[in-house]
């Protein structure tokens, strides 16, 4: 006899017993999912009613009569008419780096330097033998007066433990003296492509910006392995149940991909990884030799790199100055030389290239370089990660070199107060112009860059479609010309992330043959109100046709 799984309201699955057909002897599969509403996310974008599953994969699709009558299931679900989409997929993210941070302070939505201080001091009291004080999240864009903290106030209540604290990008940290010190910084201290904050006494101030952040960051100490990998398997908790079965993580060193490899190896880590190399000596040295890797659950093929910084922390570089500080234009992290002999190199492998650039210029000069290396090849899918601020003219450089676009919507929608102010009005029309983007190269794949933004993909959707807040705001939504439809939305974070990775023969539609990854939600994506959409829950995550979340 097969059990028959009701998922009702509550998700509590309650088994009832079905008598032995008469029938005809039917193909056997091991899940049999029912009475759904399913959007498969093929290459029609149809809807249908059930499926089935056997050895991890989708084995057919089609009306839940059909199915029933042709499959044996092992296990059969009805899904109540809910509604069900292949598994969400964040096109790039830094999961193993959001994951060591949980154990820091989260000053994510701080409202003021006073807060910001408060929620530090709370942190220590619950960690007060730990031999560093980290955070991240501020923003000081968010408060009054938006100006870059200082270290005094660290160094007065924090004089002896080292305190560092990053910008919500990633792109800036605040030190005390006391880190400072063990990272040997002084205020002659030279840096190139960042910025070591001095005061117009030139004392240190405490702000690191890009290539400074790295100076202090590698004096803090490693977790050990087994605090790391509870980290990893708390971090991919918060990602199932927000419906992420598949993640981009971008810039890891062998080491840290090795332990994520080793904990999906022990059926521990069920995330489907897509691995961004950094491009240091010693990844280059192990890597290109071999070869891309690719697996159902671990993609290496792709190394990250970086070319600029941020908007917020005025390290992205523009083709003319910042309109709010007419004596900056931002700044490259390395010479151009360092980024077309990479391009150089990589050109000659399988692997792609993934920049990070932001500001126009940075654009322009990758988008330059990626043509000239690729030298008209149609199908190497190399990225431009963020492709946050492009002038009009390099727009159709995506198309014309075939160029990934790689975007996270709600960098729009965390932006969009304060990005006039850096860009000025012609500028920001063609920033975070994700339609655009689309045009020109006929897919955008999207993501959210966790921890600079939030984990949960339905912000990201919401964000796409509205161009909208939390607060539903503003009424008419951001730019609207450059919002995408939902179903192109949906795309992005499903079948297109994985174009981007050269995985959408495996992941990102549910039809025949593709890696059974799905999620069940109540709310119907396509049609919902758009205010319903940010916050609408999912009930069940599926990975390889196993339930790796349910919502009690």
């Amino acid at each position: 006899m097969r059990g028959i799984y009701k998922l009702g309201s509550t998700l509590g699955l309650g088994v009832t017993l079905s008598a032995t057909s008469c029938h005809a002897p039917r193909e056997s599969v091991d899940l049999l999912i029912t009475n759904a509403t399913v959007y498969t996310v093929d290459s029609t974008f149809s809807k249908a009613q059930a499926f089935a599953v056997r050895g991890g994969r989708f084995v057919a699709v089609g009306t839940t009569d059909d199915l029933a009558e042709r499959y044996q299931a092992a296990k059969t679900v009805d899904a109540g008419g809910q509604f069900i989409y292949p598994g969400f997929y964040d096109a790039h993210c830094h999961f193993y780096r959001y994951a060591l941070g949980l154990r820091s302070a989260n000053l994510v939505g701080a409202a003021s330097w006073a807060e910001t201080v408060g929620r530090l001091s709370q942190h220590r009291q619950q960690q007060p033998g730990a031999t560093w004080l980290t955070g991240r999240g501020w923003d000081q864009n968010d408060w009054p007066g938006q100006r870059f903290p200082t270290k005094d106030t660290l160094d007065v209540l924090f004089p002896n433990v080292p305190v560092f604290i990053m910008r919500v990008d990633g792109h800036a940290a605040l030190a005390n003296q006391k880190a400072l010190d063990l990272a040997g910084i002084t205020a002659r201290t030279p840096i190139s492509g960042g910025v070591i904050g001095r005061d117009a006494q030139g004392r240190l101030t405490g702000l690191l910006v890009d290539n400074a952040v790295k100076l202090v960051a590698a004096k803090i100490p490693e977790p050990s392995p087994a605090e790391a990998d509870a980290a990893l398997l708390q971090g991919q908790q918060n990602c199932l149940a927000v419906g992420l079965t598949s993640l981009a993580d971008a810039g890891l060193n062998r080491e840290d991909i090795e332990r994520m490899a080793a904990l999906q190896k022990a059926d521990k880590l069920h995330l489907r990884l897509y691995t961004m190399l950094n491009p240091t000596p010693e990844n280059k040295a192990y890597y290109l030799p071999r070869g891309p890797y690719f697996s159902d659950n671990l993609t290496i093929s792709s190394f990250k790199v970086y070319a600029d910084g941020a908007l917020g922390s005025r390290g992205a570089s523009l083709l003319a100055p910042y309109t709010d500080r007419p004596a900056e234009r931002g700044f490259l992290l390395q010479n151009p030389g360092y980024y077309r002999s990479l391009a150089k190199e990589l050109a000659a492998t399988k692997f792609q290239m993934n920049t990070h650039a932001i500001g126009d210029s940075s654009n322009r000069l990758l988008l330059d370089i990626y043509g000239a290396a690729l030298k008209g090849q149609p199908d190497r899918r190399w990225r431009i990660e963020h492709a946050q601020v492009v002038s009009q003219a390099d727009m159709p450089k995506f198309g014309q070199y075939h160029i990934v676009p790689s975007v996270q919507p709600t960098h729009a929608t965390s932006d969009m107060y304060w990005a006039s102010e850096r860009l000025g009005a012609q500028r920001l029309q063609t920033a975070y112009a994700y339609q655009e983007l689309l045009k020109q190269y006929g897919q955008v794949a999207l993501g959210s860059d966790f921890p600079v933004e939030d984990i949960n993909p339905l912000y990201g959707y919401h964000a796409a479609v509205a161009r909208q807040d939390a607060k539903n705001f503003p009424a008419t939504g951001f730019q609207m010309t450059n919002a995408l439809s939902r179903p192109d939305a949906l795309r992005g974070m499903t079948t297109w992330a994985a174009h981007a990775a050269f995985e959408e023969k495996r992941k990102g539609q549910i039809k025949p043959g593709m890696l059974a990854d799905f999620v069940v939600l109540k709310t119907d994506l396509l049609t919902a109100p758009k205010e319903q959409l940010r916050n609408a829950a999912v009930q069940q995550t599926w990975i390889g046709g196993k339930q790796v979340f349910v919502r009690k």
